[in-house]
């Protein structure tokens, strides 16, 4: 396998370095986390092992610390609060989340998200614990992955572009190009149609990429390459997950 070594080092400029053991020198045998927030860099291309040409997209995956852990005692549920390891400055972070990283004997840090742990019957008890890292190691080539971020915000737009309307002739004297058209009866059923797709704000939603391959894993610079598109743009952090319902 071989990759564009243009592409990646333009993408690997993007990133920071990180200063793991200021915040987690800990680790677990068996952890049943299956997920890690992580940032989108950019794409690139990736030769695979038949000699296909195929898009992918790079992901800073981690690396991540427990920073709370819920359970099913004391919150009813079992989950465990991951927190991406990054610089941030004190003065960013308010007192009530100071207080919240100081009793979990970890730095501050920007993004935080909350994974369900699921075990499996016949599997020991999980053993995760506050203070636990959770790298990219976890995931390995072949497997298949769902990444979650929020996509591209592109403002209002009209029907044709945000619900993908046919329209009207382009020709002359059509009088009819982009219009949203018909949206109800008039006689019946002398309402608006329910659900009827209008004109409005597009994008900046959360959107999950489902099934995504993982085409490599970059230990080292803690890069996850999968194949397709994550929305957002680079930059955007992403969670980053295994799949429950692959295909």
């Amino acid at each position: 396998m071989d990759n564009s070594e243009g592409g990646m080092a333009g993408i690997l400029g993007r990133t920071q370095p990180i200063p793991l053991k200021a915040c987690c020198e800990r680790e677990t045998k068996k952890m049943a986390v299956d997920g890690i927030i992580g940032i989108k860099l950019g794409m690139t291309q990736v030769f695979l092992e038949d000699g296909t040409l195929a898009g992918c997209t790079v992901l800073q995956a981690g690396p991540c610390v427990v920073v709370q852990r819920r359970t099913k005692q004391n919150d009813g549920y079992e989950a465990a609060q991951l927190g991406l390891v990054e610089f941030v400055k004190p003065q960013r972070v308010n007192k009530a989340m100071t207080g919240h990283f100081k009793k979990a004997g970890v730095a501050p840090m920007k993004v935080l998200q909350e994974v369900r742990i699921v075990e499996s019957k016949g599997e020991s008890k999980d053993e995760t614990k506050v203070g636990d890292r959770v790298l990219v190691e976890s995931f390995k080539a072949g497997e298949l992955v769902d990444v979650s971020g929020v996509s591209k915000g592109k403002g209002f737009q009209g029907g044709v572009k945000r619900w993908h309307y046919a329209g009207g002739d382009a020709t002359h004297g059509s009088m009819f190009h982009r219009a949203p058209g018909g949206i109800g009866g008039s006689s019946f059923p002398s309402r608006v149609w329910k659900n009827q797709h209008f004109p409005g704000h597009m994008g900046n939603q959360k959107v999950t990429a489902k099934n995504l391959k993982v085409v490599k894993v970059d230990a080292d610079e803690n890069l996850l390459l999968v194949r397709g598109s994550v929305p957002g743009p680079s930059g955007q952090y992403i969670f980053i997950r295994k799949t429950r319902k692959a295909k």
